[in-house]
């Protein structure tokens, strides 16, 4: 899928530094970018879902020991 991604011009020279500081095209660093954030976004959901569980599982060990 093609899409417009629309940049400042600081944003633009940013990218661009850190492309040409890596060796790799501002595209390369945007798509590695994009991954990142979906990665870290997938791992809190499954702590929540996670957390979630071991609340439900252990609540009346939680219950008595927060009296």
């Amino acid at each position: 899928m093609a899409m417009t991604l629309r940049l400042s011009d600081q944003q633009t020279e940013a990218l661009r530094k850190r492309a040409d500081a890596e060796g790799r095209s501002m595209q390369q660093v945007v798509l590695a970018a994009v991954d990142e954030y979906l990665a870290r976004h997938a791992a809190d959901e499954e702590v929540r879902r996670l957390g979630a569980k071991s609340r439900e599982r252990w609540r009346t060990v939680l219950d008595r020991l927060g009296e």
